[in-house]
């Protein structure tokens, strides 16, 4: 059976920090891409990218990102502005992340993506595997589902997210989910 090409998908090194070192230590052919439209402010982006870029570059990981765009993903999600974490609007962000993903995987070789958008306990990884199903069928690009959260996931991910002082931010990444955050959450505890 030949070797997979594999594309990862991240969207921040907090969340992709055990599943990364997993793939390495099974020796995975593999490349971390960063494409996340949905990022919100671009300092936010930038410093997200960033962290993401210090973690490949730590591990000797092939790191791609792909444009900034954030228009692309307003212009699909603020529809769905008023719906909470869980919603349609993040169907909507998954899907289209993660089919530009696979389009970037057609075109340069690689076999199959994988992504780690439902590692956080705040998204639902069968909504994120929908996704991106719907993404596979429309570039013919094969998803593999990663579970990053049983098995000492979980614990690894906190683990080396202390270990390697990853910066943790407080929101999903969307400008709606960080005003959501900032009506929920004390102003002490965002400026830990």
């Amino acid at each position: 059976m030949p070797t997979q090409n594999i594309l990862l998908l991240s969207c921040c090194a907090p969340c992709a920090c055990a599943v990364i070192k997993k793939l390495k230590d099974e020796k995975q052919n593999f490349t971390v891409a960063f494409y996340n439209p949905n990022i919100h402010p671009k300092a936010e982006y930038e410093k997200r990218r960033d962290e993401q870029k210090r973690l490949c570059t730590l591990w000797n990981i092939p790191f791609v990102e792909l444009p900034y765009e954030p228009d692309v993903w307003l212009a699909a999600a603020s529809l769905y502005k008023d719906e909470p974490e869980r919603g349609k609007r993040c169907s909507i962000c998954f899907e289209l992340r993660l089919k530009k993903v696979m389009q970037y995987a057609k075109e340069n070789n690689f076999t199959a993506v994988a992504s780690v958008l439902g590692v956080s306990r705040y998204k639902d990884l069968n909504q994120v595997n929908t996704a991106a199903n719907r993404a596979s069928v429309q570039t013919d690009i094969p998803y593999l589902e990663i579970e990053g959260r049983k098995h000492g996931m979980q614990q690894a991910r906190l683990d080396l997210i202390k270990e390697l002082n990853l910066y943790n931010q407080t929101y999903c990444g969307c400008i709606y989910s960080k005003e959501a955050a900032l009506r929920h959450t004390p102003i002490k505890d965002l400026q830990k």
